[in-house]
């Protein structure tokens, strides 16, 4: 509860980054685990796409260091991965409204400093390794369905792109495809070359806006 919103973990690095340079396309990467642990470098060599993801974290926490983690950045595109964690209460127990008033928020504090918005929508989850249930058990598939249905409208309504991860990872059976996730939750390589080029073509869309 000291940094309920993990404000230090980006300090430094938020500090000694320079302002963009004039015709800079600079794209933040904002989310939790599946973001944290996302080596851009490799998935989009030669970009400089920036990532602020921590593992574990909720809308709530993203909330509190979206200045200086994002605004004070100053990019042009921010590209918002959250949801999966609010699902499973890691910092509390949130209701479905409570989790899109913070989506929504976002996109507001993003939309008042000129940031384009790129909403990505939750990835699905599998229950495919028996030893790795409790993630599965604690992310409601028809609670990320809800969460998805309502991002896609929002983005609609709002004139905000809608980054459709979940179509493309998505089994017959609703589940996460069992070899784009070894753990059922977080993606493997494979999964995460299939969410680059959906990424890449969507910040592309939003710098033509």
């Amino acid at each position: 509860m000291n940094d309920f919103g993990e404000l230090n973990r980006y300090r430094e690095a938020d500090a000694q980054l320079k302002s963009p340079f004039s015709g800079e396309n600079r794209v933040v990467f904002f989310g939790d685990s599946i973001t944290d642990a996302w080596k851009l470098d490799t998935y989009f060599p030669g970009k400089g796409y920036i990532n602020r993801g921590i593992g574990g974290q909720t809308t709530p926490q993203m909330l509190i260091r979206f200045r200086q983690d994002v605004i004070d950045l100053s990019p042009k595109i921010v590209v918002i991965l959250a949801g999966t964690n609010d699902i499973a209460g890691n910092t509390g127990p949130m209701t479905v409204e409570q989790i899109e008033a913070n989506y929504a928020s976002l996109a507001e504090l993003a939309r008042q400093h000129s940031i384009r918005v790129i909403f990505s929508s939750v990835t699905p989850i599998h229950n495919y390794v028996a030893q790795r249930q409790t993630m599965f058990l604690q992310r409601s598939p028809e609670k990320i369905l809800e969460l998805n249905q309502w991002l896609r409208k929002y983005c609609e309504q709002n004139k905000l792109i809608y980054l459709d991860y979940y179509s493309a990872m998505v089994d017959s059976h609703g589940m996460m495809k069992a070899d784009l996730a070894d753990d059922g939750l977080h993606p493997n390589d494979a999964g995460y070359r299939v969410m680059a080029p959906l990424a890449e073509s969507a910040i592309t869309r939003a710098l033509a806006q």
